[in-house]
This record gives C-alpha cells, sequence and structure tokens, in this order.
C-alpha cells in the first residue's frame, strides 16, 4: 500500500512540474528564461554566421549586388565579366562573416536590460517575439557599431575597389546601375541575416525544449506546449 502511495505521490508531482505555467513562475523566472533563450540564439548566430562561407554558402543570407546592379549582374556574365561580378558578391559575404562577431557584445547588453513587461509579453507572443524584441530594441546601434567595422572590413577584402571596378565595367556595356554605398548596404545585409538566424534558433528551441541550454527554460517551454 505504501508503495502505491508513494508511486501516485511521484505520479502527481511529475504532473504538477510539467503543468508549469507563465502565472506558476517568479517574475524573475519569467525574465532570465527569456534571457537564456536569447543568449543561446545570438551565440549560435554569430558563431554560425562568422565562419567561413557563413553568409556565402547560406542560399537565404547570400549577399548579392545590390538593387539594380543585381539585376545586370547576369547581362554583365553574358558580357564576360562574371569573374568579376562574383568576385564583388565573395568580397560583400566575406566583409559580413568577418563583421558579424562585433555585434555578441551589443547584443548581450540588450539582452540583459530586458524588463520583466517585456518578457512577459515575450512569452505570450509569436515563436520569434524575443527576436524581434531584440531586433526592436538594438538594431540601429549594432548597425551603428557595425558601420566602423564594415568600412574597414570591406576596404580589406577588396569589396570597394571591386565594386568600383564593376560599376565602370557597367558604365562600358551602357548598363546604368543606382550608385549605393557598399558599407551600408553590407552592414543592412549583415544584421538582416543575424536576426534571420536569431528567429530560426528561438524557433527550434521552443519547438525542442529538450535543446534549451537553460533547464529551467526547457521546462517551461515544455509545458507551454500542451
Amino acid at each position: 500500500m505504501k508503495k502505491i502511495l508513494f508511486a501516485l505521490t511521484c505520479v502527481f508531482a511529475t504532473q504538477t512540474a510539467l503543468a508549469l505555467s507563465l502565472n506558476d513562475i517568479s517574475a524573475a523566472d519569467a525574465s532570465s528564461t527569456v534571457k537564456s533563450l536569447l543568449d543561446q540564439g545570438t551565440k549560435v548566430a554569430v558563431k554560425q554566421l562568422s565562419q567561413p562561407g557563413g553568409f556565402s554558402n547560406n542560399d537565404k543570407l547570400r549577399i548579392e549586388l545590390p538593387g539594380n546592379f543585381g539585376k545586370a549582374a547576369k547581362t554583365l556574365k553574358m558580357m564576360g565579366q562574371g569573374k568579376l561580378v562574383d568576385d564583388v558578391e565573395k568580397s560583400l559575404n566575406l566583409a559580413a562573416e568577418k563583421a558579424i562577431p562585433e555585434a555578441q557584445a551589443l547584443l548581450t547588453q540588450a539582452v540583459q536590460q530586458m524588463t520583466i513587461k517585456d518578457a512577459k509579453e515575450i512569452w505570450t507572443g509569436p515563436n520569434d517575439s524575443a527576436t524581434r524584441y531584440l531586433e526592436r530594441t538594438s538594431r540601429s546601434q549594432l548597425r551603428e557599431r557595425l558601420m566602423p567595422i564594415v568600412s574597414q572590413t570591406t576596404k580589406d577584402v577588396g569589396a570597394i575597389q571591386q565594386y568600383k571596378a564593376l560599376t565602370e565595367q557597367a558604365a562600358n556595356f551602357g548598363i546604368k546601375t543606382k550608385q549605393s554605398s557598399v558599407e551600408s548596404y553590407v552592414a543592412d545585409k549583415t544584421l538582416d541575416g543575424l536576426f534571420s538566424v536569431i528567429a530560426e534558433q528561438e524557433a527550434y528551441v521552443r519547438k525542442n525544449p529538450k535543446e534549451a541550454a537553460n533547464k529551467t527554460l526547457g521546462v517551461l517551454l515544455e509545458s507551454l506546449k500542451k
């Protein structure tokens, strides 16, 4: 009889733990779990995108020539400028990969500034709500921080010189292209890619709570799925 009662007690305790909801956890835990979710996502994103090919090998994130210049790329390739087009795009992606590690510190700072109110709104929002909060509160500062780095990396990898040469070749063939700031374009595309990967990671962990780096986060996510 005692064994049966003990077993029932264990089952009840387990069910209670699994029934954890936002109403059952403290405000501090609600905040810390969101921060853990974002911290995990940002680290994965920065690590993934800063690797060789982080942008160029990703069909969704690969940085191509900007605006109508991109539309003219096919024509330029048909006119024997394929290598130059490829070299420019390779340099743009390489510049983004080299700049991305600088985002980690600012992302961490933005996550730590989150309020408890923000956290609870995130938990009741869609699967990318934490990422959207992060983008809303940090994108402008990130862009400002990345611009000098992107400017330097685009020079270091030869993107600016190659882009200028491509512009001149396009003009020689009578192809009109709207001039764009290479640095601004790369910075914006870098941030687009960054927040895209963070959102993917957030959705993945929400769907797979066992992959959460924080135990409390995993328990809460498991409960919210029910």
